[in-house]
């Protein structure tokens, strides 16, 4: 039997998040996103959807 090959995404921060609400930087530290231009791979899943979906207007995802 072999393993399931996750599906994951590949977010980009290119927009700081200086001047933002708290909230939003929760997000985006959240994320993993700690300074511009920084990519991380994370799982899709529901939950990482949502939180990228909060901050899509400071991000760049690639599948």
């Amino acid at each position: 039997m072999t393993a399931k090959k996750k599906k994951t995404l590949t977010v980009k921060l290119v927009k700081s998040p200086i001047g933002t609400t708290d909230r939003v930087k929760a997000t985006v530290k959240g994320l993993g996103l700690t300074r511009m231009n920084k990519k991380v791979v994370l799982e899709d899943t529901p939950c990482v959807r949502g939180m990228i979906n909060k901050v899509i207007h400071m991000v760049e995802v690639e599948l």
